[in-house]
Protein backbone atom coordinates (compact mmCIF):
# COMPACT_ATOMS: atom_id res chain seq x y z
CA UNK A 1 0.00 0.00 0.00
CA UNK A 2 1.44 2.77 -1.01
CA UNK A 3 2.37 6.39 1.28
CA UNK A 4 0.34 9.26 0.69
CA UNK A 5 2.51 12.15 1.56
CA UNK A 6 0.99 15.57 1.54
CA UNK A 7 3.52 18.15 -0.54
CA UNK A 8 5.97 20.49 1.18
CA UNK A 9 5.58 18.69 4.43
CA UNK A 10 8.72 17.36 6.69
CA UNK A 11 8.60 13.77 6.75
CA UNK A 12 10.24 12.74 10.28
CA UNK A 13 11.30 9.90 11.70
CA UNK A 14 9.53 8.16 14.36
CA UNK A 15 10.27 5.26 16.81
CA UNK A 16 7.26 3.33 18.18
CA UNK A 17 8.43 1.71 21.58
CA UNK A 18 5.34 -1.39 21.04
CA UNK A 19 3.26 -3.25 18.62
CA UNK A 20 0.17 -3.53 19.77
CA UNK A 21 -2.93 -1.93 19.17
CA UNK A 22 -2.30 1.81 19.71
CA UNK A 23 1.50 1.70 18.68
CA UNK A 24 0.34 -0.26 14.78
CA UNK A 25 -2.43 2.21 14.88
CA UNK A 26 -0.31 4.93 15.18
CA UNK A 27 2.31 3.56 12.64
CA UNK A 28 -0.97 3.30 10.17
CA UNK A 29 -1.69 7.20 10.33
CA UNK A 30 1.64 8.38 10.43
CA UNK A 31 2.65 6.64 6.90
CA UNK A 32 0.20 7.41 5.76
CA UNK A 33 1.13 11.21 6.21
CA UNK A 34 4.83 10.12 4.67
CA UNK A 35 6.45 9.67 7.63
CA UNK A 36 9.15 6.83 8.46
CA UNK A 37 7.69 4.86 11.15
CA UNK A 38 10.05 1.79 12.83
CA UNK A 39 8.11 -0.26 15.35
CA UNK A 40 10.39 -2.11 18.23
CA UNK A 41 7.81 -5.08 20.09
CA UNK A 42 9.89 -6.35 22.68
CA UNK A 43 8.22 -9.77 21.86
CA UNK A 44 9.96 -12.07 19.42
CA UNK A 45 6.88 -12.14 16.69
CA UNK A 46 3.32 -10.27 16.83
CA UNK A 47 1.91 -10.53 20.18
CA UNK A 48 -1.32 -11.39 18.57
CA UNK A 49 -2.47 -13.30 21.31
CA UNK A 50 -4.75 -12.46 24.27
CA UNK A 51 -8.72 -12.01 25.60
CA UNK A 52 -11.82 -10.60 23.61
CA UNK A 53 -12.45 -7.18 23.62
CA UNK A 54 -14.76 -4.90 22.25
CA UNK A 55 -15.10 -1.68 19.84
CA UNK A 56 -17.71 0.77 21.19
CA UNK A 57 -19.16 4.39 20.30
CA UNK A 58 -16.09 6.58 19.15
CA UNK A 59 -13.47 3.40 18.77
CA UNK A 60 -15.73 2.08 16.10
CA UNK A 61 -15.55 5.19 14.02
CA UNK A 62 -12.00 5.37 14.39
CA UNK A 63 -11.58 1.73 12.87
CA UNK A 64 -13.98 2.84 10.15
CA UNK A 65 -12.05 6.21 9.16
CA UNK A 66 -9.34 3.11 8.68
CA UNK A 67 -11.56 1.44 6.19
CA UNK A 68 -10.64 -1.52 8.27
CA UNK A 69 -14.33 -1.97 9.50
CA UNK A 70 -15.23 -5.11 7.08
CA UNK A 71 -12.02 -6.63 8.31
CA UNK A 72 -13.30 -6.38 11.92
CA UNK A 73 -16.73 -7.16 10.99
CA UNK A 74 -14.97 -10.69 8.98
CA UNK A 75 -13.59 -11.57 12.30
CA UNK A 76 -16.29 -10.74 15.19
CA UNK A 77 -16.70 -12.77 18.14
CA UNK A 78 -20.33 -14.38 17.85
CA UNK A 79 -21.62 -13.49 21.86
CA UNK A 80 -25.36 -12.78 21.88
CA UNK A 81 -25.29 -11.51 25.78
CA UNK A 82 -24.61 -11.88 29.22
CA UNK A 83 -26.18 -14.50 31.30
CA UNK A 84 -25.99 -14.24 35.30
CA UNK A 85 -26.13 -18.02 36.68
CA UNK A 86 -26.09 -19.74 39.47
CA UNK A 87 -23.65 -22.15 41.33
CA UNK A 88 -25.33 -24.64 39.74
CA UNK A 89 -25.25 -23.13 36.16
CA UNK A 90 -28.79 -21.91 35.58
CA UNK A 91 -29.04 -18.77 34.51
CA UNK A 92 -30.74 -16.22 36.87
CA UNK A 93 -30.56 -12.89 34.57
CA UNK A 94 -29.86 -12.34 31.16
CA UNK A 95 -28.94 -9.03 29.55
CA UNK A 96 -28.80 -9.76 25.45
CA UNK A 97 -26.22 -7.37 23.16
CA UNK A 98 -27.92 -4.37 21.44
CA UNK A 99 -27.95 -4.85 18.10
CA UNK A 100 -31.04 -2.22 17.20
CA UNK A 101 -28.16 0.43 15.60
CA UNK A 102 -29.45 2.88 18.15
CA UNK A 103 -28.21 4.11 21.49
CA UNK A 104 -25.36 2.42 23.66
CA UNK A 105 -24.19 -1.16 23.71
CA UNK A 106 -24.84 -3.23 26.77
CA UNK A 107 -22.12 -5.59 28.52
CA UNK A 108 -22.13 -7.32 25.48
CA UNK A 109 -20.89 -4.75 22.66
CA UNK A 110 -21.63 -5.68 18.66
CA UNK A 111 -18.24 -5.14 17.79
CA UNK A 112 -16.51 -7.98 19.63
CA UNK A 113 -12.94 -9.46 18.42
CA UNK A 114 -10.73 -11.22 19.58
CA UNK A 115 -7.42 -9.27 20.71
CA UNK A 116 -5.13 -11.54 18.32
CA UNK A 117 -7.54 -11.10 15.44
CA UNK A 118 -7.43 -7.28 15.78
CA UNK A 119 -3.73 -7.27 15.76
CA UNK A 120 -3.57 -9.18 12.86
CA UNK A 121 -5.66 -6.83 10.95
CA UNK A 122 -3.59 -3.82 11.83
CA UNK A 123 -0.30 -5.51 10.71
CA UNK A 124 -1.49 -6.51 7.44
CA UNK A 125 -2.76 -3.14 7.26
CA UNK A 126 0.60 -1.16 8.31
CA UNK A 127 3.69 -3.90 7.39
CA UNK A 128 3.79 -2.88 3.58
CA UNK A 129 4.97 0.95 4.99
CA UNK A 130 6.50 0.44 8.60
CA UNK A 131 9.61 -0.91 9.63
CA UNK A 132 9.19 -3.94 12.58
CA UNK A 133 11.82 -5.03 14.59
CA UNK A 134 10.63 -8.07 16.63
CA UNK A 135 12.84 -9.00 19.95
CA UNK A 136 13.83 -6.08 20.27
CA UNK A 137 12.85 -2.96 23.20
CA UNK A 138 13.79 0.38 24.33
CA UNK A 139 15.93 0.21 27.26
CA UNK A 140 16.87 4.28 27.66
CA UNK A 141 16.83 7.23 25.75
CA UNK A 142 18.35 11.02 25.59
CA UNK A 143 16.93 14.19 23.65
CA UNK A 144 17.51 17.44 22.68
CA UNK A 145 15.64 20.10 20.39
CA UNK A 146 16.61 18.80 17.76
CA UNK A 147 16.70 14.80 17.81
CA UNK A 148 15.76 11.67 20.78
CA UNK A 149 18.76 9.00 20.95
CA UNK A 150 17.07 5.50 21.47
CA UNK A 151 18.86 3.04 23.03
CA UNK A 152 17.88 -0.92 22.51
CA UNK A 153 17.92 -4.13 24.27
CA UNK A 154 20.56 -5.38 21.63
CA UNK A 155 23.12 -2.70 22.54
CA UNK A 156 22.30 -0.74 19.41
CA UNK A 157 21.35 2.99 19.22
CA UNK A 158 19.24 4.73 16.64
CA UNK A 159 18.26 8.78 16.26
CA UNK A 160 14.84 9.77 15.75
CA UNK A 161 12.65 12.96 15.45
CA UNK A 162 9.97 11.36 17.87
CA UNK A 163 9.65 8.54 20.32
CA UNK A 164 6.15 7.00 20.92
CA UNK A 165 5.60 5.04 24.26
CA UNK A 166 2.75 2.55 23.48
CA UNK A 167 4.67 -0.20 25.45
CA UNK A 168 1.30 -0.49 27.46
CA UNK A 169 0.04 -0.53 30.77
CA UNK A 170 3.59 -1.05 32.76
CA UNK A 171 4.83 1.29 30.27
CA UNK A 172 9.32 1.66 31.03
CA UNK A 173 9.02 4.88 28.39
CA UNK A 174 6.12 6.25 31.14
CA UNK A 175 8.49 5.84 33.79
CA UNK A 176 11.22 7.73 32.39
CA UNK A 177 8.50 10.86 30.76
CA UNK A 178 7.11 11.66 34.45
CA UNK A 179 8.42 12.67 37.76
CA UNK A 180 10.52 10.35 39.88
CA UNK A 181 8.52 8.39 42.14
CA UNK A 182 5.26 9.45 40.37
CA UNK A 183 2.81 6.85 41.06
CA UNK A 184 0.38 7.08 38.07
CA UNK A 185 -1.57 3.94 38.53
CA UNK A 186 -5.61 4.44 40.48
CA UNK A 187 -6.18 1.06 41.34
CA UNK A 188 -9.85 -0.38 41.75
CA UNK A 189 -8.70 -3.19 44.48
CA UNK A 190 -9.74 -5.84 41.84
CA UNK A 191 -7.64 -8.53 40.38
CA UNK A 192 -7.98 -10.50 36.92
CA UNK A 193 -6.16 -13.92 35.26
CA UNK A 194 -7.80 -15.40 32.05
CA UNK A 195 -7.00 -18.18 30.10
CA UNK A 196 -8.11 -20.82 26.97
CA UNK A 197 -9.49 -24.24 27.90
CA UNK A 198 -11.29 -26.40 25.27
CA UNK A 199 -14.76 -25.86 24.23
CA UNK A 200 -17.60 -28.49 25.41
CA UNK A 201 -20.90 -28.89 24.16
CA UNK A 202 -22.81 -26.85 26.79
CA UNK A 203 -20.80 -23.84 26.49
CA UNK A 204 -23.42 -21.68 24.35
CA UNK A 205 -22.60 -18.03 23.10
CA UNK A 206 -24.12 -16.42 25.55
CA UNK A 207 -21.62 -15.12 28.58
CA UNK A 208 -21.68 -16.75 31.36
CA UNK A 209 -20.76 -14.84 35.10
CA UNK A 210 -21.01 -16.44 38.50
CA UNK A 211 -20.84 -14.86 41.59
CA UNK A 212 -18.90 -16.35 44.38
CA UNK A 213 -18.79 -15.53 47.78
CA UNK A 214 -15.88 -13.38 49.16
CA UNK A 215 -15.78 -10.96 46.33
CA UNK A 216 -14.83 -13.36 43.47
CA UNK A 217 -16.48 -13.67 40.17
CA UNK A 218 -15.94 -16.51 37.47
CA UNK A 219 -16.91 -15.70 33.90
CA UNK A 220 -16.70 -18.15 30.54
CA UNK A 221 -17.09 -17.11 26.68
CA UNK A 222 -16.53 -18.79 24.21
CA UNK A 223 -15.13 -17.51 20.77
CA UNK A 224 -14.49 -19.98 18.12
CA UNK A 225 -15.67 -23.94 18.38
CA UNK A 226 -12.42 -24.76 20.20
CA UNK A 227 -11.96 -22.71 22.58
CA UNK A 228 -13.80 -20.79 25.53
CA UNK A 229 -12.25 -18.51 28.06
CA UNK A 230 -11.86 -18.20 31.27
CA UNK A 231 -11.65 -14.90 33.84
CA UNK A 232 -11.29 -15.58 37.71
CA UNK A 233 -11.76 -11.85 38.70
CA UNK A 234 -11.33 -11.09 42.67
CA UNK A 235 -11.68 -8.17 45.18
CA UNK A 236 -8.29 -7.87 47.14
CA UNK A 237 -6.81 -5.38 48.77
CA UNK A 238 -3.51 -6.98 49.54
CA UNK A 239 0.40 -6.46 49.33
CA UNK A 240 0.45 -10.04 48.07
CA UNK A 241 -2.04 -9.81 45.50
CA UNK A 242 -0.88 -6.18 43.67
CA UNK A 243 2.72 -8.31 44.04
CA UNK A 244 2.08 -11.74 42.92
CA UNK A 245 1.50 -10.61 38.95
CA UNK A 246 5.25 -10.31 38.46
CA UNK A 247 5.62 -13.99 39.56
CA UNK A 248 6.64 -17.37 37.40
CA UNK A 249 2.98 -18.40 35.34
CA UNK A 250 3.47 -21.53 37.81
CA UNK A 251 3.43 -19.78 41.02
CA UNK A 252 0.36 -17.28 39.65
CA UNK A 253 -1.93 -20.51 38.80
CA UNK A 254 -0.98 -21.76 42.00
CA UNK A 255 -2.10 -18.52 43.48
CA UNK A 256 -5.70 -18.10 41.62
CA UNK A 257 -6.06 -21.87 42.02
CA UNK A 258 -5.58 -21.48 46.13
CA UNK A 259 -7.66 -18.43 45.64
CA UNK A 260 -11.16 -20.21 43.97
CA UNK A 261 -10.94 -24.04 44.60
CA UNK A 262 -13.83 -24.04 46.96
CA UNK A 263 -16.05 -21.92 43.95
CA UNK A 264 -17.87 -24.63 43.13
CA UNK A 265 -19.86 -24.49 39.56
CA UNK A 266 -17.05 -25.86 36.35
CA UNK A 267 -13.98 -25.05 38.68
CA UNK A 268 -12.47 -28.26 38.58
CA UNK A 269 -12.93 -27.88 35.21
CA UNK A 270 -11.10 -24.47 34.76
CA UNK A 271 -8.33 -25.22 36.94
CA UNK A 272 -7.70 -27.96 35.02
CA UNK A 273 -7.31 -26.65 31.64
CA UNK A 274 -4.76 -23.80 33.48
CA UNK A 275 -1.91 -25.64 32.94
CA UNK A 276 -2.57 -26.36 29.50
CA UNK A 277 -3.70 -23.25 28.10
CA UNK A 278 -2.13 -21.65 25.56
CA UNK A 279 -1.63 -18.14 27.55
CA UNK A 280 -2.13 -17.65 31.06
CA UNK A 281 -2.67 -13.68 31.86
CA UNK A 282 -2.78 -11.89 35.17
CA UNK A 283 -3.08 -8.41 35.93
CA UNK A 284 -4.28 -5.92 38.36
CA UNK A 285 -7.32 -3.77 37.16
CA UNK A 286 -5.68 -0.22 37.51
CA UNK A 287 -6.45 2.90 35.16
CA UNK A 288 -3.05 5.12 34.18
CA UNK A 289 -3.60 8.86 35.11
CA UNK A 290 -0.65 10.91 34.07
CA UNK A 291 -0.72 14.78 34.18
CA UNK A 292 1.53 15.15 30.72
CA UNK A 293 1.31 12.75 28.00
CA UNK A 294 5.06 13.90 26.74
CA UNK A 295 8.45 15.07 27.13
CA UNK A 296 10.16 17.05 24.53
CA UNK A 297 10.33 14.85 21.38
CA UNK A 298 8.83 11.69 23.59
CA UNK A 299 5.26 10.94 23.86
CA UNK A 300 2.90 8.10 25.48
CA UNK A 301 0.25 6.68 24.17
CA UNK A 302 -2.52 4.02 24.34
CA UNK A 303 -2.63 2.28 27.69
CA UNK A 304 1.06 3.87 28.20
CA UNK A 305 -0.66 7.24 28.59
CA UNK A 306 -4.36 6.55 29.59
CA UNK A 307 -5.53 3.23 30.16
CA UNK A 308 -9.00 3.18 31.42
CA UNK A 309 -9.41 -0.63 32.21
CA UNK A 310 -11.12 -3.78 30.93
CA UNK A 311 -14.46 -2.23 33.18
CA UNK A 312 -14.52 1.13 30.87
CA UNK A 313 -15.18 -1.24 27.72
CA UNK A 314 -13.32 1.44 26.24
CA UNK A 315 -9.51 0.26 26.28
CA UNK A 316 -9.27 -0.73 22.92
CA UNK A 317 -11.25 1.90 21.57
CA UNK A 318 -9.19 4.39 23.84
CA UNK A 319 -6.31 3.16 22.29
CA UNK A 320 -7.74 3.74 18.79
CA UNK A 321 -9.19 7.05 19.17
CA UNK A 322 -5.74 8.24 21.50
CA UNK A 323 -3.81 7.27 18.09
CA UNK A 324 -5.61 8.73 15.99
CA UNK A 325 -5.88 12.06 17.70
CA UNK A 326 -1.96 11.74 18.14
CA UNK A 327 -1.03 11.08 14.29
CA UNK A 328 -3.50 13.95 13.75
CA UNK A 329 -2.27 16.56 15.50
CA UNK A 330 1.66 15.79 14.17
CA UNK A 331 0.83 15.46 10.68
CA UNK A 332 -1.10 18.64 11.14
CA UNK A 333 2.26 20.26 12.95
CA UNK A 334 5.49 17.97 11.43
CA UNK A 335 7.38 21.39 11.43
CA UNK A 336 6.15 21.86 15.42
CA UNK A 337 5.91 19.01 17.50
CA UNK A 338 5.51 21.20 21.06
CA UNK A 339 2.35 22.20 19.17
CA UNK A 340 1.38 18.98 18.19
CA UNK A 341 1.82 17.26 21.62
CA UNK A 342 0.47 19.92 23.19
CA UNK A 343 -3.02 20.10 20.79
CA UNK A 344 -3.06 16.21 21.47
CA UNK A 345 -2.91 16.36 25.28
CA UNK A 346 -5.85 19.24 25.04
CA UNK A 347 -7.70 17.49 22.31
CA UNK A 348 -7.96 14.38 23.80
CA UNK A 349 -7.81 14.61 27.71
CA UNK A 350 -11.62 15.17 27.82
CA UNK A 351 -12.11 12.16 26.10
CA UNK A 352 -10.24 10.27 28.29
CA UNK A 353 -11.37 11.93 31.43
CA UNK A 354 -15.02 10.78 30.01
CA UNK A 355 -14.15 7.21 29.70
CA UNK A 356 -11.94 6.67 32.67
CA UNK A 357 -14.48 8.47 34.98
CA UNK A 358 -17.37 5.68 33.98
CA UNK A 359 -14.91 3.09 36.08
CA UNK A 360 -16.78 3.78 39.52
CA UNK A 361 -15.39 1.29 41.76
CA UNK A 362 -18.73 0.92 44.61
CA UNK A 363 -20.09 0.20 41.82
CA UNK A 364 -18.28 -2.55 40.74
CA UNK A 365 -17.65 -4.22 44.33
CA UNK A 366 -21.52 -3.83 43.77
CA UNK A 367 -21.01 -6.48 40.99
CA UNK A 368 -18.78 -9.15 43.16
CA UNK A 369 -21.01 -9.22 46.13
CA UNK A 370 -18.98 -10.92 49.20
CA UNK A 371 -21.69 -12.76 51.03
CA UNK A 372 -24.49 -15.50 49.12
CA UNK A 373 -27.23 -13.53 50.84
CA UNK A 374 -25.63 -10.41 48.91
CA UNK A 375 -25.34 -12.37 45.65
CA UNK A 376 -28.70 -13.71 45.88
CA UNK A 377 -30.26 -10.32 46.26
CA UNK A 378 -28.12 -8.65 42.92
CA UNK A 379 -29.39 -11.84 40.82
CA UNK A 380 -33.20 -11.09 42.01
CA UNK A 381 -32.40 -7.28 41.18
CA UNK A 382 -31.11 -7.71 37.79
CA UNK A 383 -33.58 -10.88 36.99
CA UNK A 384 -36.27 -8.30 37.39
CA UNK A 385 -34.98 -5.56 35.54
CA UNK A 386 -34.31 -8.14 33.04
CA UNK A 387 -38.61 -8.82 33.14
CA UNK A 388 -38.96 -5.23 32.38
CA UNK A 389 -36.53 -4.87 29.99
CA UNK A 390 -34.65 -2.13 31.45
CA UNK A 391 -30.82 -2.63 30.22
CA UNK A 392 -32.40 -2.99 26.82
CA UNK A 393 -34.67 -0.18 27.07
CA UNK A 394 -31.33 2.21 28.52
CA UNK A 395 -28.87 0.73 25.79
CA UNK A 396 -31.45 1.96 23.39
CA UNK A 397 -32.73 5.40 24.05
CA UNK A 398 -28.76 6.37 25.68
CA UNK A 399 -27.93 9.53 23.38
CA UNK A 400 -24.21 7.73 23.58
CA UNK A 401 -22.12 5.68 24.31
CA UNK A 402 -19.55 6.25 27.15
CA UNK A 403 -16.68 8.15 25.29
CA UNK A 404 -19.54 10.92 26.36
CA UNK A 405 -20.25 13.29 23.24
CA UNK A 406 -16.58 13.98 22.24
CA UNK A 407 -16.13 14.18 18.47
CA UNK A 408 -13.17 12.48 16.76
CA UNK A 409 -11.99 15.16 15.02
CA UNK A 410 -10.67 15.30 11.43
CA UNK A 411 -7.58 13.70 10.32
CA UNK A 412 -5.72 16.03 8.33
CA UNK A 413 -3.43 13.23 6.35
CA UNK A 414 -4.84 12.10 3.07
CA UNK A 415 -5.04 8.10 2.83
CA UNK A 416 -5.72 7.23 -0.77
CA UNK A 417 -9.00 6.95 -2.78
CA UNK A 418 -12.26 7.17 -1.28
CA UNK A 419 -11.20 8.72 1.94
CA UNK A 420 -11.90 12.18 2.85
CA UNK A 421 -10.93 14.19 5.85
CA UNK A 422 -13.92 14.33 8.87
CA UNK A 423 -15.51 10.86 6.59
CA UNK A 424 -15.70 7.92 8.08
CA UNK A 425 -15.39 5.31 5.02
CA UNK A 426 -17.60 1.74 6.17
CA UNK A 427 -18.35 3.10 9.70
CA UNK A 428 -22.03 2.52 10.93
CA UNK A 429 -24.91 4.59 10.20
Amino acid sequence: MGMAKRSGARSLRVLVAGGGVAGQALAFWLTRAGHRVTVVERFPALRAAGAQVDLRGQGIEAVGRMGLLDAVRGKLVDEAGVAFIDARGKARATIMANTSGRGRQTLTSEYEIMRGDLVRILHDATKDDTEYVFGKSVDGFEQDEHKVVAHFSDESSGEFDLLAGADGQGSRIRRAVLPKGFDPYWRTGIHMAYWFVPRIASDSNIRDTCMVPGGRQIMRRSHNPAETQVYFVMREESEEASAIHRAPVERLQEFWADRFRDAGWQTERFIAGMRASPFFYSQEIVQVRAGTWSQGRVVLAGDAAHCASPYSGMGISGGLVGAYVLAGEINRHPDDLPTALAHYDRVLRPFVNAIQGGVNPRLLRLGMPMTRRAIDAFQTATALACFLRVPDLAARLSKEDRGGDWRLPAQPAPVGAGWAPGGCGGCPA
